[in-house]
């Protein structure tokens, strides 16, 4: 938003509350931060006709994972492939981890460490299977799957899916079965300790639990992400982003059982733009704080997002502590359906409450019911139209809550860009 066009915006808002006293200047500089804020994107990635080989014109080394003794018949075993690989690809530079079209790989689970020569691209166009029987799982590696670590500047890229066979998992989790043990299960695919991290165009799909982590990471790009599984699969978050900062999502298409996205402790500047979300729990920031543990999460964007029959729509979610601080996160654009009464949700904690929440142009409805938002100690500002109404989210001073002020409501959602594929 340009200064002159942010001025006048503020004028008018300061004109229909009535004083300029109730808007104080924190209020006012995070509004136009939030308003004006911009991760840089870019749109670097590289696009080239495969097969690609080394040249004197210094073009990519293709290093090929069936080069490595890897079958891809889904059968046979092609970890050590994969690793094999990947050793010579971390250390080449220019070079091109290469999972090839029309075959499926099974590998088990897996690190791949850098830090890796310059720019190096993995590039996955077939289809990596997770076995899938839990019994059979090394415990060495009980929370993950596909984790890649201390990378920078790398490219994952390709139309290939990563597929975790998780049915299996799902049936023994607890809360399939109560008389089953509670325990945690891999997720598909982590990147952590990583900067500069570009993913695009990869579908995920089946996971164990989590399907993508990103962990203590600094300036990742995740772009025309698809993520499939059942809506009743249990735990398996979307994206989940936990310790990091500068991360962006866009055009991400994302449909599990729990969260589409959670952002959880130690993330800031995140922003995510154009969002399909559903089956799921909608778009969450926690849960934050359980057992006094420190919680800190701010300045997040969510700017245009449609959400199908989620169980939620947008929540924050804390424990009753004084460590957790969230603050300065915009929701903007938002339309779809809840099957939750409460398509918002912001539960924060009596002795350090959520602030600087912003809503504009929310459209959240219930096919066979009314919507409400629901409110804990929680402070912001709402403009545009707001459905449902988000009056309980107050400041200081009541009279800060904006009417709504525009009585068009946002576009409707084509449904055929809502469906999600279930499996």
């Amino acid at each position: 938003m340009d200064k002159i066009f942010f001025t006048s915006f503020v004028c008018l808002l300061i004109f229909a509350i009535g004083t300029a006293e109730t808007i104080s200047s924190e209020n006012i500089a995070v509004f136009e931060e939030l308003e004006s804020f911009n991760i840089e994107e870019g749109d670097d990635i590289e696009n080239f006709e495969l097969p690609f080989w080394k040249s004197e014109h210094g073009s990519k080394v293709l290093v090929n994972v069936d080069g490595f003794g890897a079958v891809g018949d889904g059968v046979s075993d092609d970890t050590q492939a994969f690793v094999n690989a990947w050793k010579q690809a971390c250390t080449t530079p220019r070079s091109v981890f290469l999972v090839p079209i029309g075959r499926r790989y099974l590998v088990n689970a897996t690190r791949f460490k850098g830090p890796c020569a310059d720019t190096l691209i993995v590039q996955i166009d077939g289809t990596i299977i997770a076995p899938d029987e839990p019994k059979n799982w090394d415990p060495n590696y009980a929370r993950i799957w596909l984790d890649f670590s201390n990378l920078t500047g790398v490219l994952f890229q390709g139309g290939g899916v990563i597929d975790g066979s998780g049915s299996k998992w799902w049936a023994a989790s607890c809360k399939r079965n109560k008389s089953n043990p509670c325990k945690g299960a891999p997720t598909a695919l982590t990147i952590d300790s990583s900067s500069a991290v570009k993913v695009k165009g990869l579908t995920i799909r089946n996971s164990q639990q989590m399907h993508f982590v990103v962990s203590k990471s600094v300036s990742v790009r995740l772009s025309d992400i698809q993520i499939s599984a059942p809506g009743d699969s249990p735990n398996t978050d979307g994206i989940h982003i936990t310790g990091s900062t500068d991360v962006v999502l866009q055009n991400c298409n994302i449909g599990t059982g729990d969260d589409c996205i959670s952002i959880v402790n130690g993330s800031s500047n995140i922003k995510m733009k154009t969002i399909y979300c559903g089956p799921g729990h909608g778009i969450s920031i926690g849960s934050l704080g359980k057992d006094n543990s420190t919680g800190l999460v701010t300045k997040v964007v969510l700017d245009t997002a449609f959400l199908r029959e989620t169980a939620n729509g947008l929540r924050i979610k804390t424990w009753q502590t004084s460590a957790v601080q969230i603050s300065q996160i915009m929701y903007r654009n938002i339309s779809g359906t809840s099957k939750s009464e409460r398509a918002m949700k912001f539960a924060c904690s009596d002795t350090f409450p959520c602030k600087n929440i912003i809503l504009n142009n929310i459209n959240l409805e219930k096919k066979d019911g009314t919507v409400e938002t629901y409110c804990n100690s929680a402070t912001g500002i709402g403009y545009g139209y707001i459905q449902p109404s988000a009056e309980c989210l107050t400041s200081t001073d009541k009279d800060f809550i904006i009417e709504q002020t525009q009585e068009v409501k946002p576009g409707k959602t084509r449904r055929e860009n809502l469906i999600h594929t279930e499996l």
